[in-house]
């Protein structure tokens, strides 16, 4: 079974509904020892980092990710959480990756938030197996995780180059949507549900 995180942070039933798609059984859950029992644990997000974590705390869900042995994987906010620190409320998060959140910079020619279909490269892990270098994939964000050494795959946004993709041993992060990424989001799926 897989545990979809629930604390209140958008896109969860877009997730459970591309888990059906691959015949997945999932469950949407807030208690310790249900996500402590899953086979695979998803904490997608959409908003706010400072709201995600203070939810997070609110529920005492903090240490239980952090001590998962099972394959996690955070999606756009439930990766930035994930991270060290986010500029986004200047908020410490979990500190499973070592990277920091950063905004982008709007400009005359960089609209902020970044939303749409962008490339991933340098892709390097088993959770992108067989996904072409240049696919493209589905991204709504307006903050990033700096590159570092937890990074599996980079996408360029005018003159930044950021994650879009980290990993540090069993804990994995995609800043785009795999689910709403077609057949590129689909294989990710399943390479997680087969890790």
């Amino acid at each position: 079974m897989i545990a979809i995180i629930d604390y209140e942070m958008g896109n969860l039933r877009s997730v459970g509904n591309a888990l059906n798609r691959l015949g997945a059984e999932w469950k949407l859950t807030a208690d310790p020892d249900e996500i402590r029992k899953a086979q695979r644990v998803l904490l997608p997000g959409v908003g706010n980092d400072a709201e995600a974590m203070a939810k997070l705390r609110e529920r005492k869900l903090c240490d239980v990710i952090r001590e998962l042995r099972l394959p996690v994987l955070g999606i756009c906010v439930g990766m930035q959480v994930m991270c060290r620190h986010s500029e986004e409320g200047d908020v410490d998060c979990l500190g499973i990756f070592d990277a920091q959140v950063r905004r982008f910079h709007e400009s005359k020619d960089l609209k902020v938030p970044h939303v749409g279909w962008n490339r991933i490269n340098n892709l390097e892990s088993k959770l992108l197996k067989g996904i072409d270098r240049g696919s493209y994939v589905y991204y709504v964000h307006s903050y990033f995780a700096n590159l570092c050494p937890d990074t599996i795959a980079t996408t360029r946004y005018g003159d930044t180059m950021f994650s879009a993709a980290l990993k540090y041993e069993n804990f994995y992060g995609t800043q785009f949507h795999p689910e709403k990424s077609g057949d590129v989001g689909e294989q990710i799926l399943k390479n997680f549900l087969n890790l």
